[in-house]
């Protein structure tokens, strides 16, 4: 964990997401929420959340109770009910058990075409009913060839968190993605993860000060496996993951959270 120079501000605690994606049978998401659960017992030294498919949030629910981990789901909707065919509110979530809910991740604005009021609007919707929210921001392999990706990250930190309150904020986690490092076993370089980390966090102050600034988590998703975790999060910036496909087994994920409990 990282400690500041001023010991007013808080210490952030390490923050390891699973991102199932649309991956796992019924079977297989109970068992590997189970063996999560039992690898992760109520140890509290790292805040540990799963995000299975929709239909299986019920089930791994159940699997995770009597654990320290927590229930997330991989999207949620803009508007807290109606006519919205397909989709799911976040009272919906939350009676599903979900606490977190993954918003803006890079698959859905670059394959699904959400656009930057849509994230938005969902983290406003999300975390007025309740949620807390992963928010996922990072740039493509092109922007980062033109050096762009410091302006990437400002219009999107920008714009998914205008209009929050100080009290919002306290329930958001930031992931930072790079697009390019996403599911192509690429990985930042911990020395480019702390840059993109601490520009992101740089511009949370201005947008909000340093207190909040310096207690938000932001977490690195991108390739993450149990062999890069270790320089990855000893990073001063870099408070955590959010792990993709090494989350789909539990031996490389409870590797994960192990090696950010002792960083």
């Amino acid at each position: 964990m990282g400690f500041f120079r001023d010991h007013s501000m808080p210490i952030r605690k390490k923050f390891v997401a699973g991102n199932w994606k649309m991956n796992t049978t019924l079977a297989e998401a109970k068992a590997l929420g189970a063996a999560v659960a039992k690898g992760v017992g109520t140890d509290s030294k790292v805040t540990v959340a799963v995000c299975p498919p929709y239909p299986w949030l019920s089930a791994v629910g159940d699997t995770i109770k009597g654990s320290s981990v927590v229930l997330g789901a991989q999207n949620v909707h803009f508007e807290k009910k109606g006519a919205f065919t397909g989709e799911v509110s976040p009272a919906m979530l939350l009676e599903a058990g979900c606490t977190y809910a993954i918003i803006g991740h890079s698959e859905r604005r670059h394959i699904l075409g959400e656009r930057e009021s849509v994230i938005n609007h969902k983290v406003h919707t999300a975390l007025e009913e309740g949620l807390h929210v992963i928010l996922c921001m990072g740039e493509t392999l092109s922007e980062r060839e033109r050096n762009l990706q410091e302006r990437v990250f400002q219009r999107q930190v920008f714009a998914a968190c205008a209009g929050l309150t100080d009290e919002q904020f306290h329930r958001i986690v930031i992931a930072y993605e790079p697009v390019w490092a996403i599911g192509t076993g690429k990985v930042a370089t911990p020395e480019q993860a702390q840059d993109a980390h601490k520009f992101v966090r740089s511009k949370l102050k201005q947008l909000y000060g340093d207190k909040i600034a310096e207690a938000t988590p932001i977490i690195y998703g991108g390739s993450v496996t149990p062999e890069n975790t270790a320089g990855l999060m000893s990073q001063p910036d870099v408070d955590g993951a959010l792990v993709g496909g090494a989350s789909l087994k539990a031996d490389s994920f409870l590797a994960i959270v192990k090696a950010a409990g002792v960083v």
